[in-house]
């Protein structure tokens, strides 16, 4: 497991909770927002429980295209080899500045999620149970300052929860 050393991991929660997330199915884009039901994907793409998954940019440092795509087929490999179904998925800036690809996964528990996001260096996941708003949930003890000025911090989760 990557050993991660976040600058400022309220800041990072900030920006993962203010992301667009994107997943495609059938040619159509559903998004996702921390905070909100997943209503249209969940009809569209039933199962129990759903997280987002990437191997993008470990300890969101940037990486190469190829490092990233590296890590991508890893992942893949891991995640077809454990029968999870997944589709392709995104998260992006409101700006649209930033975009990494990722993996929406149906019925995977969190702790095999987290074990995963942390095994490719990511600093969080999204994580939810059908029915319910999307989540955060962080992979890093909660800062002093977590949650602040955010308006989303009934929406994340840290590990010392």
């Amino acid at each position: 497991m990557r050993e991660l050393q976040i600058v400022d991991a309220a800041e990072l929660a900030a920006a993962y909770a203010a992301a667009h997330y994107v997943v495609m199915l059938d040619g159509d884009a559903l998004r996702l927002r921390v905070g909100q039901p997943a209503a249209d994907l969940e009809a569209y793409w039933p199962a129990e429980r759903y997280g987002f998954i990437t191997a993008w940019n470990p300890a969101s440092e940037p990486h190469s295209d190829s490092a990233n795509k590296s890590a991508d087929a890893l992942l893949v490999a891991e995640l077809d080899a454990a029968g999870i179904r997944r589709q392709s998925a995104w998260a992006e800036d409101a700006e649209g500045r930033w975009r990494e690809p990722g993996w929406l996964l149906a019925d995977l528990d969190d702790s095999r999620s987290a074990t995963l996001a942390q095994a490719y260096g990511q600093a969080g996941v999204l994580a939810w149970t059908r029915g319910q708003p999307v989540r955060l949930r962080m992979l890093l003890h909660r800062p002093g300052n977590a949650g602040a000025g955010t308006g989303m911090g009934e929406f994340i989760d840290w590990v010392d929860d």
